[in-house]
């Protein structure tokens, strides 16, 4: 298995999935991308999502890794304040920073992120251009003027977010994956949806909208 922050053309090569030397993504076209997101949306609350920690096997099924922070927060109990458990800068949900609860609306929150990387094809932490920023304010920069651009109902806009390097784009696709990714990235956690509400909606798509090639 490799990361999927690493695509390989051959397995056991590892090149990195968001171009690497800035080539291609080697066998990587829109199909893949809905497929990782379809079957990787559903796990027990994990508390560090993000692409390093979901692994592609040759038939590109991704695996859920790295269980360290899950593994805290069994030991203090479901609910339990774990303030000090920290994630990964850039896929953390707002709620760490307060004393609220931690539940599975952190891995919905992280989850958001890696869907919009997944679209964009660049990792949230190269978003900020001038190094100045933090990562998080880029993040919320960015939802807000995607929130903005599909009330707009204009539809030019996708092309320019979506990864130019993708073969075989589903456009309809693409937006529904986008507005399930900004519906996972409230800020407010009561207003996410939950994993299995996210895994219903994917599939929805997937069964109106097929992922057999781009649109016509």
């Amino acid at each position: 298995m490799v990361p999927w922050t690493r695509l390989c053309s051959a397995v056991a090569l590892p090149v990195d999935y968001y171009g690497g030397a800035r080539g291609t993504r080697s066998e990587w076209a829109w199909p893949k991308d809905w497929r990782i997101c379809t079957t990787s949306a559903s796990w027990v609350i994990h508390c560090d999502v993000k692409p390093e920690n979901i692994l592609l096997d040759q038939d590109w099924e991704p695996k859920i890794a790295d269980f360290g922070l899950a593994k805290l927060l069994n030991k203090g109990g479901a609910g339990s304040n774990v303030s000090r458990i920290r994630g990964t800068r850039g896929y953390i949900a707002p709620e760490w920073a307060s004393s609220l609860p931690i539940n599975g609306k952190v891995d919905v929150y992280s989850y958001g992120v890696v869907l919009l990387e997944l679209v964009k094809g660049e990792r949230v932490t190269s978003w900020v251009v001038d190094g100045v920023e933090e990562v998080g304010m880029v993040l919320r920069r960015t939802i807000m003027t995607l929130k903005a651009e599909l009330v707009s109902g204009e539809e030019a806009w996708i092309g320019q977010f979506v990864d130019h390097r993708l073969e075989e784009v589903h456009w309809r696709q693409a937006m529904v994956m986008m507005e399930i990714a900004l519906a996972c990235l409230e800020e407010e956690r009561n207003r996410r949806p939950t994993m299995d509400s996210v895994v219903q909606m994917l599939l929805s798509c997937d069964d109106e909208f097929p992922s057999g090639g781009p649109d016509t």
